[in-house]
């Protein structure tokens, strides 16, 4: 029997380079600098697309954050305005009389304030209860409202614009 040659990888593969070589050499030199044009066409417009999402991500981040950021300070701010409000509720007598007053001017600015910021308080009493805006704390027995009535409101809720800043705590009506 006789040995079949083995052939040497290195050989093998200088072989394949030259018949690269010569394919290339061959070719046309127009149409491989067309091809490699085409070539850097394409990455630049999928560089350019990448880039542009990319800039349109950050955009809307910058602008959900900021947004954010107002949200919480409003929710803070509506903290201040409940404070007030229970300040308000005391019935004050004599001298009191003219530090209610420098409370109630004070109570008129920040809700000013949060009128100007699209900042609405909404009525829950009377109404039907929606957990998107509602937070039921209580329910009570009630023979003369409707099952599901908001009966009670022990802390106002909040809107700013569409966006519920705070549900109101109610309490409802159970049959």
């Amino acid at each position: 029997m006789a040995e079949k040659p083995v052939p040497d990888p290195a050989e093998t593969s200088r072989a394949a380079v030259d018949q690269t070589e010569d394919s290339v050499a061959g070719a046309d030199p127009s149409e491989e600098l067309r091809r490699e044009r085409d070539d850097y066409q394409d990455r630049f417009l999928r560089k350019t697309a990448e880039f542009d999402n990319y800039r349109k991500r950050i955009e809307r981040e910058r602008r959900e954050q900021a947004d954010q950021a107002v949200v919480n300070l409003m929710q803070d701010l509506l903290l201040v305005v409940d404070d007030f409000d229970r300040a308000l509720t005391i019935e004050a007598g004599g001298e009191a009389d003219a530090y209610r007053k420098g409370v109630e001017l004070i109570h008129q600015k920040v809700y000013d304030l949060l009128r100007k910021r699209g900042v609405k308080a909404f009525d829950a009493l009377g109404k039907d209860f929606d957990p998107n805006i509602h937070q039921a704390v209580m329910h009570e027995s009630s023979p003369e409202h409707r099952e599901g009535e908001v009966i009670g409101e022990m802390q106002k809720g909040y809107m700013m614009g569409d966006r519920l800043l705070r549900p109101a705590m109610v309490k409802v009506a159970k049959a």
